[in-house]
């Protein structure tokens, strides 16, 4: 037997309906009046949006995705080059996407600019055994962050419209590479 206070159709409890206010306040007075009744129905609709969203899954937003500033890597040098050759390697591919520019869809499109993939290559300098090995790493750090389901970089780096999550991809990669002594 359902409750008296449910509705059958909604199966959530009735809010009363509010009464009207006495006909000898004074306006002030009714707009108090109001203004408090408003108050706890928003309130309560608050609460009821909580209640009814904290089953959706919701991905936490890096800073870096949501904060866009015009990059100018330009006017500063580049940092002090990390020790070991793939981080150093990884290094020299993001500032390389972040001076030159990043692309999507080619290794490097007519501007220039080039994607993760591209920018590694560019800076190995025709060593394949070391662009393997930055490629390799570069993935492990987006699986890292995405997940697993990440198949390759040049999909990863093709998922993007624009080269803020790549390029920081990149460096994030340079500081793993680093910390493994590679």
């Amino acid at each position: 037997m359902p409750h008296a206070s449910l509705s059958p159709a909604r199966d959530r409890p009735v809010s009363p309906t509010p009464a009207s206010p006495p006909a000898d306040l004074g306006l002030e007075e009714r707009l108090a009046l109001v203004n408090a009744a408003m108050t706890a129905r928003l309130a309560e609709a608050a609460v009821a949006y909580e209640v009814n969203t904290a089953h959706i899954p919701a991905e936490p937003m890096g800073l870096a995705d949501v904060v866009t500033v015009p990059l100018t890597p330009t006017l500063q040098p580049p940092p002090q080059p990390y020790p070991t050759p793939v981080a150093a390697l990884l290094q020299r591919a993001h500032h390389r996407l972040l001076t030159g520019g990043w692309c999507s869809g080619a290794l490097i499109d007519e501007d220039g600019a080039r994607c993760m993939l591209g920018a590694i290559r560019a800076e190995a300098c025709g060593d394949s055994g070391l662009e393997a090995s930055a490629a390799s790493l570069l993935l492990d750090a987006v699986r890292r962050t995405f997940g697993g389901d990440i198949d390759s970089v040049p999909s990863f780096n093709d998922a993007h419209g624009s080269g803020h999550v790549p390029i920081r991809m990149l460096g994030q990669a340079a500081g793993l590479a680093d910390a493994r002594g590679l």
